[in-house]
């Protein structure tokens, strides 16, 4: 039987919210802090790491939390953790982070503590290619938009992160995509599906299809406007 999360927060509860998302705007460093990457080829830099939440189908409280870390400049998997959560906070839009990332949260303290040499040297994935600006109404630049890839006919959008200019940001991110999305968190987002599958009984993906996810290409049950370069498995399709 499908389950919904919870309704609308009260005030008091959104207005919390609201505060913690002005302390942590107030601690954001905007500045590149790590030697490698003020090196073009971000040399030194040997792990990064994505995170995904995928729901079950018709249920918008049970999810799967998932986090992986892949080796750079290779963007082989390393580490993966997934898990089954039960969501109670709704889906506000400007609020997506205290509905998600108490449990990626978790996940990161759990690799913490289980494999502290795997952590990754980056928290936030980025992109390059042919960017544009994306510039506010007060003239001040809030991200970047980008062609992630060649058979991508939608961009990313990359903003800055805590302890990364922008422009570093952009040329991580566009160094980790092999396909459209970043491979980080495209690894998570398949990993996600199948654990959901394996954990929930749900039916198998085609002979082909299952194939192809164990080779890591594309995505087993692709997000609606997801996309993969053509060869590489499913045909493109549009998203940004």
């Amino acid at each position: 039987m499908a389950r919904e999360a919870a309704e609308k927060p009260p005030e008091e509860i959104l207005s919390l919210w609201k505060r913690e998302q002005a302390q942590l705007k107030a601690l954001l460093v905007e500045q590149d802090t790590e030697a490698w990457q003020r090196d073009p080829a971000f040399s030194g830099l040997q792990r990064v790491g994505g995170v995904d939440l995928s729901f079950v189908k018709g249920d918008s409280a049970s999810a799967c939390a998932s986090l992986v870390v892949l080796s750079y400049p290779e963007l082989e998997v390393v580490y993966e953790d997934c898990s089954m959560v039960n969501l109670t906070a709704p889906y506000m839009s400007g609020f997506l982070a205290f509905r998600e990332v108490p449990f990626l949260v978790d996940a990161v303290q759990r690799l913490q503590e289980k494999e502290p040499h795997m952590v990754p040297q980056i928290r936030l994935l980025q992109a390059e290619g042919d960017t544009f600006p994306l510039i506010g109404g007060s003239g001040t630049v809030l991200g970047m938009a980008l062609k992630s890839h060649s058979h991508s006919s939608k961009p990313l959008y990359v903003s800055v992160g805590h302890r990364i200019s922008l422009e570093s940001a952009v040329r991580l991110t566009r160094s980790c995509c092999r396909f459209r999305s970043p491979e980080p968190v495209r690894q998570a987002d398949i990993r996600s599906r199948d654990y959901i599958r394996r954990t929930l009984g749900s039916p198998r993906p085609p002979p082909e299809q299952e194939r192809s996810q164990k080779l890591q290409k594309p995505k087993v049950c692709p997000k609606e406007g997801s996309e993969e370069p053509a060869g590489e498995g499913s045909p493109p399709e549009t998203h940004s």
